[in-house]
Parts: C-alpha cells; sequence; structure tokens
C-alpha cells in the first residue's frame, strides 16, 4: 500500500506526530510518500518523496492529512478530485472530521491490513464570476457569502427553480453540507445533520429579523443567492476558510449545488456520528 502524507507543520507537534506515523507505517510495510520539499524535515524516516503533490497523489492509494480540520477540508479538495481515500489524523483543537488521535496509531494495523471502511461525504460545487470570468470550485464544509468589515448590511436574496425563496437582511449567507452542519453553520444557529445524508443547508449569520430560520434543501436543489448592497458596499465569498473573492457587482450571483464529487473518508473505528458529536460538542467541553 502507498500512503502520501500531508502534514501541517505550523501545528504544535505537528513534525514530532508526524515522524512517528511515518515511522509506524512503514514498520507495517507501507511504503510512505511525500513531497520533495519535506526532505529536509523527513529524510531518513523510511520515507520516499516525490517532486511535486500532483505526482504524490497519483501514485499513492491514500492519503492522511495531519493537522486540524483546516488541513483536512483543504486535503479533501485533492483526494476528492483524485477519487483517493482520506484518513484525518488530528493534531489541532477540535479535530471533528480526523479519525484518529496522536494515541490511537495502534489502529494503523487495521489500516494497512484493509480493515477499515469508507464514509462517501458529499461535496457542494460553487459558481461565481471573477475577473470577468467564471470559475468552479468544491467545498468539503460550507461556503459563505458575508458583507465587508465596514460595508453596510446587504439584502441576500436566495433563488430556487428561478423563483426567490428566502430574502434575508444580515451580516450574511452560509451554504453547508451535511459534513460542515458541524462547523460555522452551528455557530450560527444551523442543525446537526447527519453527514451520511445529501442535502444543502442555508444557515443566516446574524439576521435582522425575528422569523428568520436556516433551510434545509434536497440534495437535487440548485440555489442562486444575490448579494445586494448600495453604494459603498459590497460582500465576499469565502469557500471553506480558504477561496476568497471579493463580489463588487451588486447583480452578480453565486451558484450552488451538489458536486459530482464526494470525498472518501477512512474510517478505523466502530463509533457512529452521534458518539462524536456528543465527544467533540457535548456540553461545550471541548478545549479552545
Amino acid at each position: 500500500m502507498k500512503i502520501a502524507i500531508l502534514p501541517n507543520l505550523s501545528k504544535n507537534k505537528a513534525q514530532y506526530h508526524t515522524g512517528r506515523l511515518i515511522r509506524r507505517l512503514c514498520g507495517l510495510g507501507a511504503r510512505v510518500l511525500m513531497q520533495e520539499k519535506l526532505r529536509e524535515a523527513f529524510g531518513g524516516s523510511g520515507a520516499g518523496f516525490c517532486p511535486d503533490l500532483e505526482t504524490m497523489i497519483a501514485e499513492c492509494d491514500m492519503m492522511i492529512a495531519v493537522g486540524g480540520d483546516g488541513t483536512i477540508i483543504h486535503c479533501a479538495r485533492y483526494a476528492a478530485a483524485a477519487d483517493k481515500p482520506l484518513l484525518g489524523v488530528n493534531v489541532g483543537r477540535l479535530g471533528f472530521v480526523a479519525e484518529l488521535e496522536t494515541d490511537e496509531f495502534d489502529l494503523l494495523d487495521r489500516l494497512v491490513a484493509g480493515k477499515y471502511r469508507l464514509e462517501n461525504r458529499m461535496m457542494l460545487e460553487v459558481r461565481y464570476r471573477e475577473g470577468g470570468a467564471e470559475k468552479t470550485c468544491s467545498a468539503l464544509n460550507d461556503a459563505v457569502i458575508s458583507r465587508g468589515t465596514l460595508s453596510p448590511m446587504p439584502d441576500f436574496k436566495v433563488a430556487f427553480g428561478g423563483m426567490t425563496v428566502c430574502d434575508y437582511r444580515g451580516d450574511g449567507l452560509i451554504v453547508a453540507t451535511p459534513t460542515g452542519s458541524t462547523a460555522y453553520s452551528l455557530s450560527a444557529g444551523g442543525p446537526i445533520i447527519d453527514p451520511q445524508l445529501s442535502c444543502i443547508l442555508l444557515s443566516p449569520v446574524c439576521s435582522h429579523s425575528l422569523l428568520t430560520r436556516p433551510v434545509v434543501f434536497g440534495p437535487d436543489a440548485e440555489l442562486s443567492v444575490q448579494a445586494c448592497f448600495g453604494a459603498g458596499g459590497g460582500a465576499f465569498l469565502t469557500v471553506d476558510g480558504e477561496i476568497s473573492v471579493r463580489l463588487s457587482d451588486p447583480a452578480q450571483r453565486v451558484e450552488f449545488r451538489r458536486s459530482e464529487q464526494t470525498v472518501k473518508i477512512v474510517r478505523l473505528k466502530d463509533h457512529n456520528f452521534y458518539e462524536i458529536v456528543n465527544q467533540k460538542l457535548g456540553n461545550g467541553r471541548n478545549e479552545v
């Protein structure tokens, strides 16, 4: 088995735990692949090195992301595009999407032996215009349209099937997958959705209305969102906390639908989603 490891070395002790991970996998007979730029940090660890990210992903059978949820979500885009399974190892704070903590490397025996299951996670396809060109990207968690720091409060018009179904006035709008329902959307009052479902969640951010509520759309819904603002206003589109685009035209629409790509999350444990919710989010006990 060829396993590509993508660590976020800015995380505390990530380099140390990545070294442990490499040695464990190599000891189990797996071949570990890393990018050439990490040779200085992990040369002599037993890992092999590829000239670039694309080559490494093409050669591997599976990817392991070492970091927090942001690292795993970042790697998910590459894993989905290449149709490769992804295992998350948490060295961050919450690690909601991660399967392993750093004291659970004994479970890697199951991984190399093929005793794991794959959990398909839905992604969003986001279409927008930037610099006159139409662009498309994918999101595992969410896409957020929000007003600028000093911008007046815009109106957010949501169209479905050619008609306006929601009209919000507020700070922003979150369009999330079931995976993203436990992220920013949850903080904005959205519901928790089982990630094995396929649907699109719409959650307003600080809506200036007593009647505004989150809305859950079916998996085949195609939504169009327009941020309407006056002179001096503006809005930003942020996808999975990474891609950020300024929406300077109040007539511009951002379109959302279910992506044809899915992320195959590796599961080694027998716990279910609701156990993870209680463990990570229960009673506010997670460390900050």
